[in-house]
């Protein structure tokens, strides 16, 4: 429902969803109603609600995973890794710098700068894909180049920073550099066998050439979703989060189309409608905006907005500049970069159940995450507007 509105006002629907998960919250829910807040999210249907929303968001990267086409970011890779990269790499530099004046205020007891600090610079690094993509969709720019390369950029950053966390979380959660080595090692051992042996393999075992022409069976799925799970609980083994398995799982489905829009549609139609919803509402219950309850509050808020969108925004549109694109498009490719939503809350919720990124700060970096996707539409409505503002000629002609 909420999702809906926010479209008719020209936002994303994950707009609506993270902020519907909001208010059913402590942030308005719970401050209206305690009594009625406290009788429906117990602490035994919390956990509930946090297994479904778990369930949700690993099938969710799975889908993510099988919509990744590399065939077509072959061609541009090298100028979608220098542009992607710089668009990461300046904002997370900012993030890690913000921590030294964080970390003091906002960061666990036990919890080590360095972690604190690797956490928030990926937090403010991460660009949500699957959203840029839709609202590029919704405006019909998919086949423009701008469109083209946000897309291409994005694909590429977003693979860059969701490695980029894996390393981080097994950092976080191995004791010492020589267990966090060994880790890496184990992780790079089990992503070369789902590469290499696994993925020659599938097509003989799942044979999409003839699923596709009937549709795949209750059968496939069941067993489709069993592999992803099985690749999600060896990442968790190895010390990566379960989500990199189910991401990697469906990067190596079968390549056949059919088979993987069928398998698409039918994942898609499992989660959108109930599980990713309650993904939505239980970041809303870990978002409580009552503890930013005086100025100092709000403007470390403020801060952080302005430092991830400068960061994001201002990087990605002078990288864009560099490799030729006018200032106009250029502007709007950043608006596109610094779009978060979904993706960055899926990282902050690693952070806070490891840990790292307690309950003030948590809040303050989904309000960012809000405020930067929301913020969006209005900057690309504003790039279209000096766009056409561009192309009128002066009423008094030349000087």
């Amino acid at each position: 429902m909420m999702g809906s509105l926010f479209r008719r006002i020209g936002q994303p629907s994950v707009v609506g969803e993270i902020t519907a998960g909001i208010l059913l919250g402590p942030s308005l829910f719970g401050w209206l109603w305690p009594g009625g807040f406290a009788f429906l999210f117990t602490p035994a249907s919390l956990d509930f609600l946090k297994l479904l929303s778990q369930i949700g968001v690993t099938v969710f990267m799975f889908v993510v995973g099988m919509e990744l086409e590399a065939g077509p970011l072959r061609d541009k890779v090298r100028t979608a890794f220098l542009v992607s990269q710089t668009g990461i790499v300046v904002p997370f530099l900012m993030g890690m710098t913000a921590a030294l004046y964080l970390y003091g205020s906002f960061a666990s007891a036990g919890t080590s700068f360095t972690s604190f600090a690797l956490f928030l610079g990926i937090a403010l690094s991460i660009t949500a894909f699957p959203v840029l993509v839709r609202i590029l969709d919704e405006r019909g720019m998919t086949k423009t180049p701008l469109g083209n390369a946000a897309i291409t950029c994005a694909a590429v950053g977003d693979a860059s920073a969701w490695a980029i966390l894996a390393l981080v979380v097994a950092f976080v959660r191995a004791e010492g550099m020589r267990a966090t080595f060994y880790n890496f090692a184990l992780m790079a051992l089990f992503v070369s066998f789902m590469l290499v042996v696994v993925r020659r393999w599938l097509p003989l075992w799942l044979r999409p050439n003839a699923i596709a022409e009937r549709g795949p069976s209750l059968g496939i799925v069941a067993a489709v979703l069993l592999f992803m799970t099985g690749s999600a609980l060896a990442t968790e083994i190895l010390g990566i989060h379960a989500l990199f398995g189910a991401f990697l799982a469906g990067a190596i489905m079968p390549r056949d189309e059919g088979f993987r829009r069928d398998l698409v549609v039918r994942m898609e139609n499992f989660t959108s409608v109930l599980l990713m919803p309650l993904f939505f509402a239980f970041s809303g219950l870990r978002t409580h905006i009552g503890m930013l309850n005086d100025a100092r509050g709000w403007l470390i808020c403020l801060i952080v907005v302005v430092v991830a969108t400068v960061g994001k925004l201002g990087s990605s549109m002078f990288a864009a500049r560099l490799i030729g694109m006018g200032w106009n498009d250029a502007f709007a490719f950043g608006a596109l970069m610094n779009t978060r939503g979904l993706m960055e809350l899926i990282a902050l919720n690693m952070g806070y159940d490891l840990g790292i990124l307690p309950a003030p700060i948590f809040t303050i970096l989904v309000l960012m995450a809000l405020f930067t996707t929301f913020l969006t539409g209005p900057l690309m409505n504003l790039a279209e507007r000096l766009k056409l503002a561009s192309r009128i000629p002066s009423v008094h002609g030349p000087a």
